[in-house]
């Protein structure tokens, strides 16, 4: 393959992972005039938030089987036109149980592109390349937390928060006829890949007998839910208690998501020198202590912006190492079967995801304690679990 077709590619597959994010982050900003339209509260708005999650989640594992039968492009073509009809219809909700309802039909089909990019980093790359691929796909993905946000509260402010779900149908039509026209098949239809029940369940769990896979897995998706308690929880935290525009939470945002998107490219050098397991594990660690300060500063009441932000920064930098390596380490395994693969670990990260966002919902209080105890718990919680899930790898290794 030659540099120029490999770069094309991370292109393209970059494009794919944007749709999400770009999902999430674009309409934060319109919160409150989401709110002030649909006769609601911004707490009330952040329900539609937790339907993307749960669509997202449950979307994948429909998905993941259909890619492994029917290759990977047919089932991401219908994905997508799912998704530009619901961003459309979320433009021309008129009630808050509307919006709730269409976000979660938009999920359906924005998880598809997350599943396919996955299963196809590892169709195209050769499995030591994985790694330094997902990493240039945080680059791309870092992006969209970058200009989404901010995009988004220039969108509200001029033409409406309807406007927003226009521009992300546009965008996605764009990105379907560039997948049409320069993403190859990578993995042919396979009729003997049976689409029963039982035999999808049989899968999904042949996965999960995986210790690197549920080891790695369940370590992202647990760090990555720290990451949905600051979405769930930023919006209040800076536009209703720190009292900031739209436009200044925009840039906020983008500020906060550059230390993601810049961990992620060190990320890539620092794999010439050290092992995957040793960068998630340091990375891990310091997630943990920042996430112990955050609580710390909020429960003793000394909180202020430039302190908010400094934790926050680097709470969310060491996503940037721990993402794309944990998922590398998950995709390992799998030759065979990486559509199931890559399905059943967004599934699992879009899941508990949505579960601390729909939590966190019902935490909250009137202040930032709910979010930065549920973001320290998250760091802590998936450090315990690559400790407890490494010693099993090792144990696994050792009985040969």
């Amino acid at each position: 393959m030659t540099k120029k077709r490999y770069y094309f590619l991370v292109a393209l597959l970059g494009a794919l992972t944007t749709i999400a994010p770009f999902s999430i982050d674009m309409y934060l900003p319109g919160f409150t005039a989401i709110a002030k339209d649909l006769h609601s509260n911004v707490a009330e708005v952040a329900l539609s938030l937790s339907s993307f999650f749960v669509g997202i989640s449950l979307g994948q594992l429909l998905f993941g089987p259909l890619m492994d039968r029917f290759g990977r492009k047919r089932p991401l073509y219908i994905a997508l036109i799912v998704y530009i009809g619901a961003s459309l219809a979320c433009a021309y909700a008129n009630t808050l149980d509307m919006l709730v309802a269409v976000r979660f039909i938009q999920a359906l089909g924005a998880c598809a592109a997350t599943v396919a990019a996955n299963a196809m980093v590892r169709d195209l790359f050769p499995v030591e390349e994985n790694a330094k691929v997902f990493s240039m796909l945080m680059l791309i993905l870092g992006i969209s937390p970058i200009i989404a946000p901010t995009a988004g509260s220039y969108i509200t402010s001029l033409l409406g928060w309807q406007a927003v779900f226009i521009i992300l149908a546009v965008i996605s039509t764009i990105i379907l006829l560039a997948i049409y026209l320069g993403l190859p098949e990578s993995s042919p239809p396979d009729p003997n890949y049976s689409l029963k029940p039982a035999a999808i369940i049989n899968s999904y769990t042949s996965v999960l007998k995986e210790p690197v896979f549920y080891t790695y897995t369940f370590t992202g998706a647990i760090a990555f839910a720290g990451l949905f308690a600051f979405l769930s929880g930023s919006p209040y935290l800076y536009m209703e208690l720190f009292k900031l525009s739209d436009r200044a939470y925009g840039l906020v945002f983008a500020l906060l998501a550059g230390g993601l998107i810049l961990a992620s490219q060190i990320n890539r050098f620092l794999l010439k020198r050290y092992k995957t397991e040793q960068i998630i594990n340091t990375a891990l660690i310091s997630m943990t202590i920042a996430g112990l300060l955050l609580m710390l500063i909020v429960y003793n009441n000394w909180i202020t912006l430039p302190g908010m932000l400094l934790m926050q920064f680097i709470y969310l930098s060491c996503l940037g190492y721990i993402l794309p390596n944990s998922s590398a380490m998950a995709m390992s395994p799998f030759t065979k079967g990486a559509g199931s693969a890559s399905a059943l670990m967004g599934a699992l990260q879009m899941g508990i995801g949505a579960g601390v966002s729909i939590l966190l919902s019902f935490l909250q209080n009137g202040t930032a304690l709910p979010m930065v105890i549920v973001m320290a718990i998250c760091a802590l919680l998936a450090l315990l679990v690559l400790s407890l899930g490494s010693r099993m790898i090792r144990y696994r290794l050792s009985e040969g």
